[in-house]
């Protein structure tokens, strides 16, 4: 499914990734777990297009996609900060990706409630981002990654800024909506738990 040949990726002269490969099979959770300044994050903006390789191939289904942008990618990512646009309301954050792809504002709409669904927080589609806990934002960013149908949802320490109970929850959750969904998910994490 997800395949990475022999990726080194250079920054100056440190190497952040020496000879990286790694194959992801369709359906499958991977945790990529290391202390900060492994390659974790390096090897996961690889996955989605954000940073070239000085070396090496990705390959999706066959295909390869290293020189690939990542708008072009069938990924998504979940990032540590959640990213999510404070003017808007939940249902408009997880509804830009399909706004900004060109489709009708009530499929918008309409997709957004359905995902938002998905993740618990039905009926939270017109709460300003501001209203919500922690978890509800992380939950509103997991739930715009998953309204693009990704061939691969990419993790970026999605739960660090999480008290430890609700990480513990967040988690069980996330595999959960993993193993219904049948999604391929590149998790990275510093948190041996």
């Amino acid at each position: 499914m997800l395949s990475f040949q022999d990726i080194t990726v250079h920054y100056g002269e440190l190497v952040a990734l020496g000879s990286l490969t790694l194959e992801l099979k369709r359906g499958e959770l991977m945790t990529l777990l290391g202390p900060s300044g492994c390659g974790k994050s390096t090897t996961l903006r690889v996955a989605g297009g954000f940073l070239l390789p000085s070396k090496g191939s990705v390959f999706l289904d066959g295909q390869e996609i290293t020189n690939l942008p990542p708008e072009l990618r069938p990924t998504a990512t979940v990032f540590q900060s959640h990213a999510l646009f404070p003017h808007m309301t939940a249902g408009q954050n997880v509804s830009y990706g399909l706004k900004v792809r060109g489709a009708p504002r009530r499929k918008c709409r309409r997709e957004a409630e359905e995902v938002l669904e998905r993740v618990g927080l039905s009926g939270y589609a017109d709460k300003r981002v501001q209203e919500l806990s922690g978890g509800q934002q992380q939950r509103v960013a997991l739930a715009r990654a998953l309204i693009l149908n990704p061939s691969v949802l990419l993790m970026d320490e999605p739960l660090s800024s999480l008290d430890a109970r609700l990480r513990v929850r967040m988690r069980m959750e996330i595999r959960e909506l993993q193993r219904s969904a049948g999604i391929t998910v590149l998790y990275v994490t510093h948190d041996q738990e």
